[in-house]
């Protein structure tokens, strides 16, 4: 099985602006391997960005959590692939507590398929609207 490429493998080869929707790789521990959807503020002189998440909020609770993040944590929003299904062993991602995190098809019941992640050992069932092809950043370009 392929893991995911590390962040410093994907070092960002564009300039992303003001405005621009991204994800951000956590590199939290117990977060690796998921991607947050955010938007840059600005872009800092030292290649590190000032984003804004759209999904986690700030302690407040009041308004979306803002932070510094270095270039190499941050990919353009994946293009969307239209599927039909997934089959056992299909890499995916599954929108879970506010972001996409990587995992393996390993199962299916009538509705919902059974997702296992590596990083956590853990498995969890999704229903197919909560699950997207699992894609690459490298090099500037979607594998």
């Amino acid at each position: 099985m392929r893991s995911p490429t590390s962040h410093k493998e994907k070092a960002s080869s564009t300039l992303f602006q003001r405005g621009d929707r991204v994800e951000i790789a956590s590199n939290e521990e117990g977060f690796e391997g998921s991607y947050y959807p955010a938007n840059i503020i600005t872009w800092l002189v030292n290649e590190d960005y000032i984003i804004r998440y759209r999904t986690l909020v700030s302690e407040s609770g009041f308004e979306h959590a803002r932070e510094v993040v270095s270039a190499d944590q941050i990919r353009p929003i994946p293009p969307n692939v239209v599927v039909e299904g997934f089959s056992v062993g299909d890499e995916v991602d599954a929108y879970d507590n506010d972001g996409w995190w990587f995992g393996k098809i390993i199962g299916k019941t009538e509705s919902k398929y059974l997702v296992y992640f590596e990083g956590s050992e853990e498995e969890n069932a999704y229903p197919l609207s909560s699950l997207r092809v699992h894609q690459e950043w490298v090099d500037g370009g979607w594998v």
